[in-house]
């Protein structure tokens, strides 16, 4: 397979887009420099809010920005585009329609790789913009699988630690995520999928190794789309 360019369309946020070029780097079976991905990476920190727009908050569209990005990382020799934000997936359609590079579906391929683990009640963990569209719900009840969203007092706990603490420069907030997961679990979920980018870096500062991490399995399957090996 031809070795391809990868585009990140980034700032989304902005250190989850640092996040995923590390995991792209260390997750490529490599042994030298030349044999790692080649990747453009925008950080675009003027790009709406996403769930802002999407609840009615805020009236500045995200969309051109994003499409302006693609196009710009087209010009310079992207190959295949990658966004690393969940919520931005809430415009895939328009977004995809508006370059000619194929664009990897993030919500798509987590929802698989649940699948793969034999997921059957699946917990849902984002934005409440993401929440609301109901991108995942979708994508996991498409695959034969039972969607879980948060009630209000949990989904409230996980935008804390996504605005609060993440988005805000400040250490992940191990009480939170310990009342986030209990209610998951009481719920009955048997995976849980970390659908927000932010949640990614949660799991990293503090060391979860039981969710489905979104970004992850972005930054794998971008890999492997590009013609390269997971480790």
């Amino acid at each position: 397979m031809n070795k391809k360019t990868l585009g990140i369309i980034g700032g989304v946020g902005p250190l989850a887009t640092m996040f995923i070029g590390e995991m792209i780097v260390r997750r490529t079976a490599a042994k030298t420099d030349q044999e790692h991905v080649n990747m453009l990476i925008t950080n675009n920190t003027t790009i709406p809010d996403r769930t802002a727009f999407i609840l009615g908050k805020s009236e500045e569209n995200p969309v051109p920005v994003i499409v302006s990005d693609a196009k710009k990382l087209e010009a310079i020799g992207a190959e295949i585009l990658a966004i690393p934000c969940n919520t931005a997936h809430s415009f895939y359609e328009e977004i995809a329609q508006e370059t000619t590079l194929p664009v990897i579906n993030m919500i798509e391929e987590t929802a698989k790789y649940a699948k793969k683990k034999d997921a059957k009640r699946v917990g849902i963990l984002g934005t409440t913009g993401t929440i609301s569209t109901g991108i995942y719900q979708d994508a996991c009840a498409g695959l034969g699988m039972e969607p879980i969203v948060p009630n209000e007092e949990t989904q409230a706990l996980v935008m804390s630690l996504i605005y609060d603490d993440i988005k805000a420069g400040k250490p992940a907030s191990l009480e939170k995520w310990q009342m986030i997961r209990r209610a998951m679990d009481e719920a009955n979920c048997d995976e849980i999928i970390l659908g927000c980018t932010e949640l990614s870096i949660v799991r990293q500062e503090l060391q979860l190794t039981d969710c489905i991490d979104s970004l992850l399995v972005l930054a794998e399957t971008a890999i492997e789309k590009c013609g390269y090996q997971v480790k």
